[in-house]
């Protein structure tokens, strides 16, 4: 039940009013309180005769009638606290429109003032949104409207129009092989658009995106990518001048596979094998002093997968290879391969070979997608940050909010 102060109880009025911080021609002209619900009704009136700029043209008008808004706002000593406006339309003269007078301390047809949001912004920027609903006590889908509000609007600032060089990857979104793909600025480590699937499609989606954002298809110039089959059609149909650069770490990651899949077929008639998989693959500065010793042991027995790891040490001292020399030293590396006798290193040889201009390309780009593990580990945080979220859209935009360190809305801006 709704109770009203006398006008005798000043002391509380007072304190709302400094709380509020009204500006002419606002101004607080009761307050009620439902103990029960725990929860103030602040209700706010403009000065009768007071002027208001049109919306339109500016132009100085008096209010022509009013709508009865309300919007919540900050707590005050953890009660629900609501704000209630007669909000003025202007009947202007001189563009002859009717409006709707914008408030303050409120966005359009927002029903919370800018410092619920901001407030709420920040607790979603530092727990699940979920979580952040509870501790407001607000519905969670009212909390993503707020945030995808801020994040667009810090999205729709961001520059397209001098990005040429792009990484692209794919992460997953949840379980049963769902994905979304991003693009990624190599220079400036920005997530410039992120996309639900991984096919070329994607790769249609960023291209209309930067023609929406002002750029050109052509100023790309290198995109950094993984091998597969899709983003390389996507790529050529959609940036037929950009040059790819086959990220490096994916090729030593096929070359792991390729010395594992040696270990497993040659385990089942050599028992010292078991449960080596990781001496193969780790880099040998990572290994403790005994693992160390096990992998020269292994290495000096007359072992298959010791010749498929030999391979792999020779595949990576490409990258140390002078540029002038990485295509002689590359077709070497091939010819070894191919005369290895081992399955998997020449299946191996002949997919690096159909990809030799993207593998050498590096060497002129130096381009990764290194950085893209970093990023897919905050995707993670952000996956953690958007548990129970119902559509993709909403994991994309804690995406770009964790991954890009996107500002805040200032808690104490545009008082009331």
């Amino acid at each position: 039940m709704w109770t009203s102060f006398s006008h005798n109880e000043n002391l509380i009025s007072d304190m709302f009013n400094v709380a509020l911080a009204l500006e002419e021609p606002w101004k607080l002209t009761h307050i009620e309180y439902d103990e029960q619900d725990e929860a103030w009704s602040l209700f706010i009136d403009f000065e009768r005769g007071a002027l208001f700029p049109c919306p339109n043209c500016g132009t100085a008008c008096k209010a022509y009638d009013t709508e009865k808004k309300m919007w919540r706002h900050l707590d005050f000593w953890n009660w629900k606290t609501y704000l209630h406006a007669r909000v003025p339309r202007t009947d202007c003269k001189n563009c002859n429109k009717v409006t709707l007078v914008p408030v303050k301390w409120s966005r359009p047809k927002s029903h919370f003032t800018l410092q619920f949001d901001a407030w709420a912004m920040r607790l979603m920027a530092e727990m699940p949104v979920n979580a952040a609903a509870r501790e407001l006590r607000e519905h969670d889908t009212r909390m993503w409207r707020i945030f995808h509000h801020y994040v667009d609007q810090a999205m729709a600032e961001v520059d397209l129009t001098s990005v040429s060089r792009i990484a692209i990857d794919e992460t997953s979104s949840r379980r049963g092989h769902r994905y979304i793909t991003l693009f990624v600025d190599v220079d400036t480590k920005t997530v410039l658009f992120a996309t639900e699937g991984k096919g070329k499609d994607t790769l249609a989606r960023f291209n209309q995106h930067l023609h929406d954002k002002g750029a050109e298809t052509a100023q790309i110039q290198e995109i950094c990518c993984d091998m597969s089959v899709a983003f390389i059609r996507g790529i050529e149909e959609q940036f037929p001048t950009a040059e790819i650069t086959f990220d490096k770490f994916h090729v030593m990651k096929m070359v792991n596979e390729a010395v594992d899949d040696v270990r497993k077929a040659e385990q089942k008639e050599n028992p010292e094998l078991k449960r080596t998989k990781y001496l193969w693959l780790k880099n040998e500065t990572n290994l403790k002093a005994e693992q160390k010793e096990q992998l020269n042991n292994l290495t000096r027995s007359n072992l298959k997968t010791g010749r498929a790891y030999r391979l792999k040490l020779a595949l990576q001292d490409l990258w140390t290879t002078p540029h002038l020399l990485a295509d002689v030293y590359l077709r070497a590396w091939l010819g070894w391969a191919r005369r290895s006798q081992l399955e998997p290193m020449i299946d191996l040889a002949n997919t690096v070979k159909n990809h030799e201009e993207g593998i050498l390309r590096w060497f002129h780009s130096k381009m990764t997608n290194g950085l893209l593990e970093g990023i897919n580990g905050l995707v993670q945080a952000a996956k953690r940050k958007a548990r129970g979220y119902r559509n993709v859209h909403n994991l994309i935009a804690m995406v770009y909010m964790t991954a890009n360190k996107l500002r805040l809305p200032a808690l104490g801006a545009r008082r009331v």
